[in-house]
């Protein structure tokens, strides 16, 4: 059985940083993209970042790129998205998603997703 287990989460100011992590189970990690998708109040679900475990490449958004960074530790079968210098526009319900060949973006692409991990910047 495929399992994505995401926490990390919270509340934080302005400014401030926190991890989330991703932890996989029930599939070959190596061959398979772990995205990071987001979604607000009364809005759609956002591609911020995603990473190709088997040759690390990785894509961020556009409101993301310089804040946030995401890796792999493939002994742990666990995706990291740190995330720094935060602003209340990042307030959200993460998720991570896996698939073999998404279109990094594209929730639409990704078969299999966690139960999601709340965000809260406050200003």
């Amino acid at each position: 059985e495929v399992q994505l287990v995401e926490s990390g989460g919270g509340l934080v100011q302005a400014g401030g940083s926190l991890r989330l992590s991703c932890t996989v189970s029930g599939f070959n990690f190596d061959d398979y993209s772990i995205g990071w998708f987001r979604q607000a109040p009364g809005k759609g679900r956002e591609g911020v970042s995603c990473i190709s475990i088997s040759d690390g490449s990785a894509y961020y958004g556009e409101s993301v790129k310089g804040r946030f960074t995401i890796s792999s530790d493939k002994a742990k079968n666990t995706v990291y998205l740190q995330m720094n210098s935060l602003k209340p526009e990042d307030t959200a319900v993460y998720y991570c998603a896996a698939d073999r060949y998404p279109a990094w973006s594209d929730p639409a692409d990704f078969g299999s997703w966690g139960q999601g991990t709340q965000v809260t910047v406050s200003s």
